[in-house]
């Protein structure tokens, strides 16, 4: 599993004109399952996340109640080491990585996280106001 994660001052997501998830300063999190991750693998990327070190005064999410707003990207399993075209073959298939991202979900309200999602599968506008900018890619 891997995470892009940036510290943000804003983020939301909307699909169709409708806004699916926003939230203030927090955590934008674009995340990509391969075939190897599983049940566990999601819950350890949660307490990753939500322990991350990388708010203001190296803060994490846990300590200060920071939202998150987490958002399927199979592209992060994009491989363009040969050619022009990426490969997606990295990348789990649909009916494998959406019910992982939603364990990520659900791992992370279950530590008292507020979460906030995009639609899985969906065509989805990301917008961001990144802090810092602070970037971090997370691999579990």
């Amino acid at each position: 599993m891997r995470a892009v994660v940036a510290r943000v001052s804003s983020a939301s997501v909307t699909v169709d004109g409708a806004v699916t998830g926003e939230i203030g300063a927090g955590l934008l999190v674009l995340l990509g399952v391969t075939h190897t991750d599983s049940a566990a693998t999601a819950g350890t990327m949660a307490r990753k996340l939500h322990e991350l070190r990388i708010l203001r005064d190296e803060r994490s999410a846990a300590e200060v109640g920071a939202p998150l707003l987490v958002v399927s990207q199979f592209t992060l399993y994009g491989d363009a080491r040969k050619g022009r075209r990426p490969s997606w073959s990295a990348a789990a298939p649909g009916h494998v990585a959406e019910p992982l991202v939603d364990a990520v979900v659900a791992g992370l309200r279950g530590r008292g996280a507020e979460v906030a999602t995009g639609v899985f599968g969906a065509a989805m506008q990301v917008a961001s106001v990144n802090d810092g900018p602070y970037t971090v890619l997370l691999e579990v």
